[in-house]
């Protein structure tokens, strides 16, 4: 591990630090938003298989950093619910990930986040929290998604920001239902071998700036309107869209060029 830290090219760990801050600022925030912000950064200098297992270790590390400060404010019966569809879809995604193209899939998943997060944007809003089948659908759907391109948060932030939960459980109970898929994303890689040694240094390398990422968005979260905070956990779903949607068509692009 030593003589890994020895290799590193000074200007991509200062670019690396840079990102992992920046996203972490966000997922303090927000409570999401971390790995994809993350993962579209970093991948312009590592490829995904060097930057996947040390995000979801960092996930892990971000959301248990922040469990002691909002776990009074987590909606569990939401959370039991969504993590059992969760579970239940997630073979599927595996399957559609294995089956269908994923370029395509990314654009009409990005299309439907952006137009979901203008139609809350102009005031729609559920007036009772969901019941339990309603709930279950939403965590299978973020299962579907999670297996099939390790993007399942928008469902998940999607159904507690249009309900009337309220700002803080929102933040909280999609942070902890990201505990749970992180952790068994964690140990889905753990257990194909792409958890390594080299995933392990650079966890310790960037959980400095992934601290003080929290640290800085958490204080501003503790500070902010409600209005405010849902406006932007609105505009943070938007950009994560356009990155989603960019992501296929730049795919796309690239296998039309090929």
């Amino acid at each position: 591990m030593i003589d890994w830290f020895a290799a590193l090219d000074p200007w991509i760990v200062g670019y690396s630090m840079s990102v992992v801050l920046l996203a972490a600022i966000v997922r303090g925030y927000s409570g999401f938003g971390f790995s994809l912000l993350a993962v579209t950064g970093l991948s312009l200098t590592l490829s995904p298989a060097e930057i996947v297992p040390s995000i979801f270790l960092l996930e892990v590390a971000a959301s248990l950093h922040l469990l002691p400060g909002i776990w009074k404010d987590i909606h569990w019966r939401a959370i039991g619910w969504l993590f059992l569809g969760c579970l239940v879809a997630t073979p599927l995604g595996v399957w559609l990930l294995a089956s269908v193209p994923e370029a395509p899939m990314k654009v009409a998943l990005g299309v439907f986040v952006l137009g979901s997060a203008i139609l809350l944007a102009q005031g729609y809003a559920m007036k009772r929290m969901p019941g339990a089948g309603a709930t279950f659908a939403t965590g299978a759907a973020s299962g579907l998604l999670n297996g099939g391109f390790g993007i399942g948060g928008p469902p998940v932030v999607l159904f507690f920001f249009s309900s009337p939960a309220g700002a803080a459980v929102g933040r909280a109970s999609a942070i902890a239902y990201f505990i749970g898929t992180d952790t068994t994303g964690l140990g889905f890689l753990a257990w194909q071998g792409l958890v390594t040694e080299a995933s392990f240094a650079r966890f310790l390398l960037y959980l400095p700036p992934l601290l003080l990422g929290i640290a800085i968005g958490s204080r501003s979260f503790r500070g902010a309107d409600p209005a405010s905070f849902r406006q932007w956990v609105l505009r943070i779903l938007m950009l994560l869209a356009l990155l989603t949607a960019g992501q296929g068509l730049w795919a796309l692009w690239q296998g039309g060029a090929a």
